[in-house]
């Protein structure tokens, strides 16, 4: 009970953090005066991607050299792409189909396919790089190169969905949680003030989450990677992607499937660089069918989603490949 009620707060600390980091954020990007497709595509992509981010970095720079933390750290890093690829997908073609009678568009889905092929096209490039080298167990000076690279790729993606993103108009802003006067532009103090707390919460919610793998783990005699793999990216991933629920009720599904790819994209190059640089980086089987899964998720995206027409066949498929590796997992 006591470490199940540990994982409880872990994951309130973690998505309070977020929330208000991304609040933060954007209100920072606001005062900076940054264009709305520059906020979108590089802050926001760090405010919401900073729990999974910051997982395994707690999990290296708290325990050194703990093979436990090591697991955490690589589960936590491979697993966001694994959901990604299967239950986030899932997700959209579930509600396209649930909610067809309420959606103007019926069960079609109405994206961009010249975005969603980009952010596909470079999920597909880059992903298997990061399993190969994994399965091959290279040496350090090949992982940092190949990390590297990874981010290099990453600026090249920020930088060509910005110039294609054109002038988006900017959205109305939510309020600064931290700010007393909710009608007027908050000043930046509030501003650096909330994204230090929200920070330390993110923090202090990834502390209590590596702790409650590892405790978890030893008392179900499970590797601590297969946990991670699972729990992680449901504590991180996946209350962000509610959004996309009421994003295709709504028949706003350049949004709910944009939120996802544009996460693909980013989960399969600066993270998987972390653990390259930081980790020996060498894959078990659980990892490298949980990478496999989520690029066969992916691929099964990039067929169906440019068709804008997703079928129950295609939710079976996603839901499939995700219950797929938990039956493996739990058999060997």
């Amino acid at each position: 009970m006591i470490v199940v009620l540990e994982l409880l707060a872990a994951f309130v600390l973690i998505v309070g953090g977020a929330v208000g980091f991304t609040n933060a954020v954007e209100w920072l990007g606001h005062r900076l005066n940054l264009g709305a497709g520059a906020v979108g595509a590089i802050l926001a992509a760090v405010g919401t991607a900073l729990p999974e981010s910051t997982i395994p970095i707690v999990a290296l720079v708290r325990h050194p050299g703990d093979p436990e933390a090591i697991e955490i750290a690589i589960g936590s890093i491979i697993g966001a792409p694994f959901l990604l690829g299967t239950v986030a997908m899932l997700i959209v073609a579930g509600s396209a189909i649930a909610f067809r009678t309420r959606r103007e568009q019926d069960n079609r889905v109405e994206i961009d396919p010249r975005s969603t092929r980009r952010d596909l096209h470079f999920f597909l490039a880059v992903m298997p790089i990061a399993l190969i080298v994994g399965a091959l167990a290279a040496d350090k000076p090949v992982r940092i190169g190949v990390a590297v690279l990874l981010v290099l790729a990453y600026f090249g993606y920020t930088a060509r969905t910005i110039k294609q993103g054109g002038d988006a108009t900017d959205d109305e802003l939510q309020p600064l949680f931290f700010a007393r006067t909710k009608d007027d532009p908050p000043s930046t103090l509030p501003i650096v003030v909330q994204l230090l707390v929200s920070l330390a919460a993110i923090i202090l919610g990834a502390e209590l989450f590596v702790g409650g793998v590892q405790s978890i783990a030893e008392s179900l005699s499970v590797e601590p990677l297969i946990i991670a793999l699972i729990l992680a990216p449901l504590a991180t991933e996946l209350p962000e992607k509610a959004n996309s629920i009421v994003w295709m009720r709504q028949g706003k599904d350049v949004l709910a499937v944009g939120n996802i790819t544009g996460a693909m994209a980013f989960q399969s190059t600066i993270p998987v660089a972390l653990g390259l640089m930081l980790t020996e980086w060498d894959l078990n089987r659980y990892a490298i069918a949980a990478g496999v899964a989520g690029i066969a998720g992916a691929a099964l995206a990039l067929y169906a989603l440019p068709r804008q027409r997703l079928r129950p066949v295609h939710a079976a498929i996603w839901g499939g490949l995700f219950a797929g590796f938990v039956a493996f997992a739990a058999l060997a």
